[in-house]
C-alpha cells in the first residue's frame, strides 16, 4: 500500500533531486516543484499529505506560497526549510500556520522524524473535523425524525432558543429524547465549537456528585490523591446539560443557585474561587412546581433554570412519527447487524400505531431492534414483535369506526410518503389514487411531503 503523498517546493536542484530520494527511499510519494507557481499547479492537482518548502524561493516568497497552498488544502501540513540566518522569518511562518521549520543543511533523519510528525496532525485535523461534520449533520433540527405537527412546532421553538444564550429546561418523560434535544440546541448554537458535557444528576450518588460538578482539590477528602476538574470546569466556552435536575438534594441546590447567579464556585477543598462561562440545559421528568410544593425543589433555582420551558411531548401523542421513527430504526439495525429487512407488514405497522408506547422513542428503538434480530424473513412479520407485555391490539379500548378509519388513513399516507421519500406522484401510484385526490388527502391529515424528503433519525 502507497505511503502519502508529499510535496517537496526547493530552487535548488540538487536538494530537490536528494529530498526526494530520502522521500522515496522512505516509501513515501514525492511531487518536486521548483517555485511557487509550479507548486500551485501541483496543489490544483493532487491532494498531498504534507508539504516541505524552501523560504526562499526564486519567484515567490515562501510565507507567500505557503498561505496559498492552505487556501487551497486546509489541511495540508507544512515544514519550512530555512538557512540560519533567516530563522526569525521561519518562527513568523510557524505563527502563520506552519507545522515546523528546519534549518539548513539537515540531516536526512531529521526530516523523516518531522515529516512524521507533521503527517500525524494532519490525520488528527481531518479526523477531527470529520466528526465534528458528523455529529453537527446528525444532531440538526431538520434531522431529527417528526412529521407530527407537535413536534414540528418544538422544532421550530427550540431551533430559535439555540442561537440566544438562554437557560432551557426541557420536560418530558424518560425516552421522549431529552438529551437529543440539549446536543441539537448545542451544535446549533454560537458554542457549537465548545464542549457539550451532559450528567445524570440521578445516576451519581450523592456524596459524589458535589466533587463530580465542582472537582476537588488534593487531600480534600480521604480518596482525593489529586486535583480534578470538576463538569463545571469542562464545560467552560460550551453547554452544560443537566439531565434529572428535580434529583438534586436541597444542599447541592443552594451551591448551583449561587453558581447559576455569578457564574463563580470554589472547587471542594480549594480557597481560590473559579469563574466560568457556559450555556445551561435542564431536563427533568417530573413536575418542577409540584416538587416545589411539596418542599423538594427551591423556588429561586427553578426560576433560574425555567427560563425557557420546552415540553416534549410523549410518543403516544405524536403517534404519526411512529412509521417515520420504525423504518429509521430499521435501516440503522438492517446496517449493524448486517441485514437486508425491507420493512414491516401491514399487521405489524397496526400494533406499532395501536401501542400506547410507555417507553417512548426509546423503547420503539429496542422493540425494532429485537425484531430485525430475531426475523428470518424479508419483513417484520407479527412473531417477531414483542410488546413488552403491555397492551396489545386486542386489549385496546375500540375507537368509534370514523376515528378508526382516519388514523389508519393517517398511518398508511405516512408510510407510503415514507416508502417513497416523498415524491407525490410515485406515492399516488403506489396507493391507486389519483394525484390530486392524494394531494387532498395530505391535506384533510395536515401532512407535508417535504417532512419526508432525506429525513435521518437520532
Amino acid at each position: 500500500m502507497a505511503k502519502e503523498k508529499i510535496l517537496a517546493v526547493d530552487d535548488d536542484p540538487g536538494l530537490l533531486t536528494l529530498m526526494k530520494a530520502r522521500l522515496e527511499a522512505a516509501k513515501y510519494q514525492v511531487c518536486v516543484a521548483a517555485g511557487g507557481e509550479e507548486a500551485l499547479g501541483c496543489a490544483n492537482e493532487s491532494i498531498f499529505s504534507a508539504a516541505v518548502l524552501d523560504l526562499k524561493l526564486g519567484d515567490t516568497d515562501g510565507i507567500d506560497l505557503m498561505e496559498q497552498l492552505l487556501k487551497i488544502q486546509p489541511y495540508l501540513p507544512v515544514i519550512i526549510l530555512t538557512a540560519y540566518g533567516t530563522i526569525e522569518r521561519a518562527v513568523e511562518a510557524t505563527k502563520k500556520g506552519a507545522y515546523d521549520f528546519l534549518t539548513k543543511p539537515f540531516e536526512a533523519k531529521d526530516l523523516l522524524y518531522r515529516l512524521e510528525k507533521a503527517l500525524e496532525v494532519g490525520r488528527l485535523k481531518v479526523e477531527v473535523d470529520r466528526l465534528q461534520h458528523m455529529v453537527k449533520q446528525r444532531y440538526r433540527f431538520d434531522n431529527i425524525i417528526a412529521s407530527s405537527s407537535k413536534m414540528q412546532h418544538i422544532l421550530n421553538q427550540v431551533a430559535q432558543v439555540a442561537s440566544t444564550d438562554s437557560t432551557v429546561c426541557l420536560y418530558g418523560e424518560s425516552g421522549t429524547g431529552k438529551e437529543l434535544m440539549a446536543k441539537a440546541i448545542h451544535v446549533s448554537s454560537p458554542r457549537a465549537k465548545g464542549p457539550f458535557i451532559a450528567i445524570n444528576c440521578g445516576a451519581i450518588p450523592e456524596g459524589l456528585l458535589e466533587s463530580e460538578l465542582f472537582g476537588h482539590m488534593k487531600g480534600a477528602f480521604t480518596s482525593a490523591e489529586g486535583t480534578k476538574k470538576g463538569l463545571f470546569q469542562m464545560a467552560d466556552g460550551g453547554t452544560l446539560f443537566m439531565d434529572e435536575v428535580a434529583e438534586l438534594s436541597p444542599a447541592l441546590q443552594v451551591k448551583l443557585l449561587r453558581v447559576f447567579q455569578d457564574r463563580e464556585f470554589y472547587p471542594v477543598g480549594g480557597t481560590k474561587s473559579v469563574r466560568i462561562d457556559f450555556r445551561l440545559v435542564t431536563a427533568t421528568n417530573r413536575d418542577l412546581w409540584k416538587a416545589i410544593q411539596e418542599g423538594k425543589f427551591r423556588e429561586d433555582l427553578y426560576y433560574r433554570i425555567h427560563v425557557i420551558p420546552i415540553n416534549l411531548p410523549p410518543l403516544r401523542e405524536r403517534i404519526e412519527d411512529v412509521p417515520l421513527l420504525a423504518a429509521h430504526f430499521l435501516q440503522h439495525f438492517n446496517r449493524e447487524m448486517n441485514k437486508s429487512i425491507q420493512g414491516f407488514s401491514p399487521e405489524v405497522m397496526q400494533m406499532l400505531m395501536l401501542h400506547s408506547w410507555p417507553g417512548n422513542v426509546r423503547e420503539l428503538a429496542n422493540v425494532v431492534e429485537r425484531a430485525v434480530a430475531l426475523s428470518t424473513q424479508a419483513e417484520i412479520r407479527p412473531e417477531s414483535l414483542f410488546l413488552g407485555g403491555v397492551e396489545t391490539p386486542v386489549q385496546k379500548k375500540l375507537m368509534l369506526l370514523d376515528e378508526a378509519r382516519e388514523e389508519h388513513d393517517r398511518a398508511y399516507l405516512t408510510q407510503v410518503l415514507t416508502e417513497t421519500c416523498g415524491n407525490v406522484s410515485r406515492a399516488a401510484v403506489l396507493a391507486g389514487r389519483y394525484r390530486a385526490e392524494f394531494y387532498k388527502m395530505m391535506h384533510k391529515y395536515g401532512i407535508n411531503p417535504s417532512d419526508f424528503k432525506g429525513n435521518t433519525g437520532p
